[in-house]
């Protein structure tokens, strides 16, 4: 005997005097192994009609003409004026610092301020290569701040333990200083090293990185004196979000070729982190001071004359080939 629950299950399903419960017919004519294959047929359906949607939209949006962007002027005629029409303007080294005095003298600003350059870099080098970024030191012909870096000392020998000391070396020592620097309880800003004890600091590889010392940085030599010197007043600059530099290079109430002489002794050191085969690595030039507005510099004169040392080599090259046909005549 069934249950009585499937009792009214089968009632309430019945036809009833002829009655039938509309599509119920045809629901049940369907067999049931159908019906999944039935929806994702119309799921599939419905996807190729958002895919033919999506490609017109394509397709019209191509044949619809882009909005011609009005060029950029030149200059403006006026004092008031919408910036983003006009290009923005370059100066020359000379007249940009005069400008930076000028605003100094007019917003009654500090005179002694700083003067930043900020430095955008074309870093690519062939085949999807690039430049790593780089940081480095340079001696900069005008000093503009009094401070001195921190420079730390390796060797073993106490003679030249002694020499560094007198040339004003922070930290000397040998390998007991390892542990220390890894613990971080000795840090300095610059690490200089002699040849001989070079192989005992690979433990220091990994923490110092680009400041453990090497031939390449001169910080690995024999000259003790001369690299302390160096390192204790040179100017250290690297580069930031993979392309840019950083750094100030002067104070605003220093002689203008005073300030033009930083800027280009840092620009030359820049330069020859790139072959210059390639394409030069200084984009675009921004000078200001702690007050003002960036002023875009105009890079002639200001980048190794790199074409007229290549016009040299190939006018030397010609001259040696006009020569040889001479030589040979003797010898014949």
């Amino acid at each position: 005997m069934a249950a009585p629950s499937a009792r009214c299950l089968w009632r309430a399903l019945a036809p009833r005097c002829g009655w039938v419960l509309p599509g119920l017919e045809q629901r049940l004519a369907v067999p049931a192994t159908a019906r999944p294959y039935a929806a994702a047929a119309a799921k599939a359906a419905k996807k190729d009609a958002k895919r033919g949607r999506q490609e017109k939209a394509k397709e019209a949006a191509k044949e619809k003409p882009l909005p011609r962007r009005r060029p950029l002027m030149s200059k403006p005629v006026d004092d008031v004026y919408l910036t983003w029409l006009y290009r923005r303007p370059s100066y020359g080294l000379e007249q940009a610092v005069g400008m930076l005095k000028r605003f100094q003298e007019l917003d009654f600003t500090h005179p002694k301020q700083f003067v930043y350059i900020n430095v955008f870099l074309d870093m690519a080098l062939q085949k999807k290569k690039k430049v790593d970024p780089f940081s480095s030191g340079v001696a900069l012909p005008h000093r503009f701040t009094d401070e001195v870096n921190k420079v730390l000392v390796f060797t073993e020998n106490e003679q030249e333990a002694e020499v560094a000391r007198e040339h004003g070396a922070a930290i000397v020592g040998g390998v007991e200083l390892i542990k220390w620097i890894l613990e971080d309880e000795i840090q300095a800003d610059f690490y200089v090293a002699v040849p001989a004890i070079i192989p005992k600091l690979i433990p220091l590889r990994n923490k110092l990185k680009k400041k453990y010392p090497s031939t390449k940085r001169n910080s690995l030599g024999s000259d003790i004196p001369r690299m302390v010197q160096f390192f204790r007043e040179c100017h250290e600059y690297s580069v930031e979000d993979e392309s840019v530099i950083k750094t100030r290079i002067a104070r605003l109430d220093m002689p203008t070729e005073h300030i033009i002489a930083n800027l280009k002794t840092i620009i030359q050191d820049i330069c020859t982190f790139k072959p210059s085969n390639f394409d030069p690595i200084v984009q675009r030039l921004v000078i200001r001071s702690s007050t003002s507005e960036g002023l875009l510099l105009n890079l002639d004169g200001i980048l190794p004359q790199v074409e007229k040392a290549e016009e040299k080599e190939e006018e030397d090259a010609a001259d040696e080939d006009q020569q040889k046909p001479v030589q040979e005549s003797v010898s014949t």
